[in-house]
């Protein structure tokens, strides 16, 4: 028997007859939006006790409550891979975000560089965003969207065992894609703004050890499509594509 066609990101526990209470929203797209009434089944996960197929006990305008009844898949962790990004317009900021939780990506870190150019970001939507990619993709984990901070400052407190791939618009040509021989561990990939990486910033990220620059291909890419370019070429040399 095929699962529940509905999926739901909630912050409570799973298990077994656990009771799981709906807040206003989350009530109005279940009974409002997808019509779902008392007996109806949905898919919850929480990003720590896998996805539960539960069933509507409840179900009112301002809230309504399921229960659990049975695990339909176990919490699959993506590989250990940040992603490292310069914000820009804001649809293809949330469609970066989207895309590296699709992709596997197990935190998100917009970073602000010398020619970062966009509104002031919100950390409480972007993550939004990274619930509504892993409920419609099927996932059990929801990275972390961490709040905005300066590359400068993120690259003084790096933890050296973290290599970052740099997708590096100067190397625009043909250069490998990766390392010859990519190295396990934890990784990061660090994408820039519309308007590239600075002088200075591009000699600080040339002199860092833990720094790998990289090619993206013969062409240099709009910051959103280096991002799934990147995250497509990391995962499948070295993540859970493999």
């Amino acid at each position: 028997m095929s699962g529940p066609k509905i999926r739901l990101y909630v912050d409570h526990a799973l298990g077994a007859g656990q009771t799981v209470p709906l807040n206003r929203d989350q009530a109005h797209y279940l009974f409002n939006v997808m019509r779902l009434g008392p007996g109806g089944a949905v898919a919850l996960f929480n990003g720590r006790d896998g996805e539960w197929r539960a069933v509507v006990i409840e179900a009112g305008k301002r809230g309504g409550v399921l229960i659990c009844q049975d695990q339909t898949a176990p919490l699959r962790l993506p590989p250990d891979l940040w992603l490292l990004f310069a914000p820009i317009k804001k649809a293809r900021t949330d469609f970066i975000v989207e895309k590296a939780a699709e992709m596997g990506a197990a935190r998100i870190l917009p970073v602000l560089t010398d020619f970062t150019n966009c509104e002031r970001i919100r950390r409480d939507k972007l993550q939004a965003h990274a619930v509504e990619a892993a409920e419609q993709c099927g996932g059990t984990y929801v990275p972390e969207v961490a709040d905005a901070a300066p590359l400068a400052r993120s690259l003084a407190a790096w933890e050296p065992a973290r290599r970052i791939l740099w997708a590096d618009e100067g190397r625009a040509g043909p250069h490998d894609a990766l390392p010859p021989s990519p190295t396990p561990g934890p990784w990061a990939i660090l994408i820039g703004p519309e308007g590239g990486f600075s002088d200075a910033e591009r000699a600080r990220l040339a002199a860092l050890p833990f720094v790998v620059p990289v090619s993206l291909g013969p062409r240099i890419l709009r910051a959103d499509t280096a991002a799934v370019a990147a995250l497509t070429l990391w995962q499948a040399a070295m993540g859970d594509w493999r």
